[in-house]
C-alpha cells in the first residue's frame, strides 16, 4: 500500500518538479544577459510597473513550485479522492503546473536583454497578454497529458469499508413528529482573521485611501459574517449560514441519498479551508475533525465539519426515509 501511494506521489509531483527544473535551466542560461532587477509585475497593457531581484526571482520559482506542488501532492496522496475524482484531479495538478512553468518563463524571457536604470532596474519590458492565452494552451495540454497518465496508472478505488453499507443509524420518531438539529461550526481562528482584515483595511483607508481599503473591508465584514456559522438540519435539509442573510449554503433534502458521520481532513481531503469545491465532492470546511457527509444523488458528496455530526446524520437518514415513504 505505501509502495502504491509513493508511486502516486510521484506522479502528482512529476510535472511541478518539471516545470520547475525548465525554468530555472532558463534562468542559469539567460542570467548574464538579464538586469539586476527583473521586471516582475505587469499592467493590464503588458507594460512592466514592478521589480524583483533576480536571487528573489530564483527564491519565489522554487517557493511556488514546491509548495503548491508538495500540497497538491499530499492532498492526492492522502486525501479520499477514488476512480475519476483522483484522476480529474492529478490532471488538475498537470495543468496548473504547465500554466505556472509557462508564467514564470514568460516574465523571464520577457528580461532577456532589457535595458537597466542607474539602480538596476529593467525598462521596456513588456509581457503581452496574449501570453495568458498560450499559458491557458499549455495548461490544456498539461492537463490533457495528466489525465492520460492518471488512467495508464492505477488508481485507487473505495474499499469496502468507505463504502456506505445502508445500515447508518437512525433517530425514532413518532408518527407526525417533527426534529430539527442545529450546532455552532466555529473555530477560534476565524474571527481573528476577520479582525485583522477589516483593521488592516481601516489602516490602508487613512494611509492609502478608499482604491486601496474597500477590498480587505468587504472581505473582512463578509468573513466577520460567517466567522461563527450555524449549521441547521432539518425537513429542508442542511443549511449553513452566519449572522448575515448571505452567504448561505443549503442542500435540499431530496438531493441527499445517504448521511454518515467521519472525521474529516479538509487539507488533504479538499485542498484547505472554507468552502471547497473539488472532483467528486463539495464542502465547508471550518476545521479538522468530524463532520456530516452526505451522498447526494449523481454520486457527489457535500460535508461540513461540525461537533455532533453523528447525530445530525442520523436525522438526517431518518428524514430521508421518511421522504421516500411519502410522510
Amino acid at each position: 500500500m505505501m509502495r502504491k501511494n509513493l508511486g502516486r506521489a510521484t506522479l502528482v509531483a512529476l510535472p511541478f518538479l518539471l516545470a520547475l527544473v525548465a525554468d530555472l535551466v532558463l534562468f542559469a542560461a539567460f542570467r548574464d544577459r538579464l538586469p539586476e532587477q527583473l521586471a516582475s509585475h505587469f499592467q493590464a497593457d503588458g507594460r512592466g510597473d514592478g521589480h524583483m531581484g533576480q536571487a528573489g526571482y530564483v527564491v519565489l520559482d522554487v517557493l511556488l513550485f514546491v509548495v503548491i506542488g508538495g500540497l497538491w501532492t499530499l492532498m492526492v496522496a492522502r486525501g479520499k479522492f477514488y476512480g475519476r475524482a483522483h484522476r480529474r484531479l492529478t490532471a488538475g495538478g498537470y495543468a496548473f503546473a504547465g500554466f505556472l512553468g509557462w508564467v514564470m518563463a514568460a516574465v523571464l524571457i520577457a528580461n532577456v536583454d532589457a535595458a537597466e536604470n542607474a539602480r538596476g532596474d529593467a525598462q521596456g519590458v513588456s509581457l503581452p497578454m496574449w501570453q495568458l492565452a498560450v499559458a491557458l494552451g499549455v495548461a490544456a495540454l498539461a492537463g490533457g497529458l495528466g489525465l492520460l497518465t492518471a488512467a495508464l496508472a492505477p488508481v485507487p478505488e473505495p474499499s469496502a469499508a468507505t463504502v456506505p453499507a445502508g445500515d447508518e443509524a437512525r433517530i425514532a420518531l413518532a408518527e407526525g413528529e417533527v426534529a430539527g438539529w442545529a450546532r455552532g461550526a466555529g473555530s477560534w481562528w476565524l474571527p481573528l482573521i476577520a479582525l485583522a482584515l477589516v483593521v488592516g483595511g481601516e489602516v490602508l483607508l487613512f494611509v492609502s485611501g478608499w482604491a486601496a481599503a474597500t477590498p480587505l473591508l468587504l472581505f473582512g465584514v463578509l468573513l466577520a459574517g460567517f466567522a461563527r456559522p450555524y449549521v441547521v438540519v432539518d425537513r429542508r435539509g442542511i443549511t449553513i449560514s452566519g449572522m448575515l442573510p448571505w452567504p448561505r449554503v443549503r442542500v435540499p433534502l431530496d438531493r441527499i441519498e445517504t448521511v454518515t458521520s467521519r472525521h474529516i481532513n479538509p487539507l488533504t481531503e479538499y485542498g484547505g479551508w472554507g468552502y471547497r469545491i473539488r472532483p467528486g465532492r463539495t464542502g465547508v470546511m471550518i476545521r479538522s475533525g468530524e463532520g456530516i457527509v452526505a451522498t447526494l444523488a449523481g454520486g457527489r458528496d457535500f460535508a461540513v465539519t461540525v461537533d455532533d455530526s453523528a447525530t445530525a446524520a442520523a436525522l438526517l437518514n431518518t428524514l430521508i426515509d421518511q421522504r421516500r415513504a411519502g410522510r
